[in-house]
């Protein structure tokens, strides 16, 4: 290869990369209206497993849990992770209030300081039976969580049978109230 065909591959390369992710992006975008690409339908590598084994401190003013209180559990919990500094965090806390009232919900406070998701918590209201902080994230990253908030529905005995990446609906409390999850 001449070194004035090697420039002009060099030259081209990027205008070829560019095209590739373009029309890739065109791809997704046609599809979403019809249905065929939800943006949130992120596949949970946790999904009917047990849950991770964490322990994380409470946050006031309930008590805390872990991977053990979570597993000792006769009956089916919603574990939601959120953040202070989450917008779909604000939008799903309707629906969670809702759902307090069918159904536990246990929350983890994702890399937030303590005084913020109180206070976030105090002010979009607390379906919360049972809260604890995440403060460096760690135990977000065994449960799978790729983004806040997401929500995981945790059957008798530990294991994760439902999960939703994004914010809960009223369409997701009708069927988790109905206990199809």
């Amino acid at each position: 290869m001449t070194p004035l065909m090697r420039r002009r591959v060099l030259f081209a390369a990027p205008f070829a990369v560019a095209g590739a992710a373009g029309m890739g992006a065109f791809a997704m975008l046609r599809r979403m209206p019809d249905g065929q690409f939800d943006p949130h339908a992120v596949d949970a590598p946790v999904l009917g497993r047990m849950v991770p084994d964490f322990a994380l401190p409470a946050l006031p003013p309930g008590p805390g849990f872990d991977a053990a209180a979570l597993r000792a559990q006769p009956r089916p919990v919603l574990v939601n992770v959120f953040a202070s500094w989450c917008v779909p965090c604000v939008e799903e806390a309707e629906a969670l209030l809702a759902l307090s009232t069918h159904l536990p919900v246990w929350g983890i406070a994702y890399k937030d300081p303590d005084a913020a998701a109180t206070d976030f918590v105090r002010r979009t209201g607390d379906p919360y039976a049972r809260l604890v902080a995440d403060r460096d994230g760690l135990a977000a990253i065994d449960w799978g969580v790729s983004g806040v908030p997401e929500s995981f529905l945790v059957a008798p005995g530990g294991r994760i049978v439902w999960h939703k990446a994004g914010g809960l609906t009223a369409a997701d409390v009708e069927r988790l109230a109905r206990g199809q999850g």
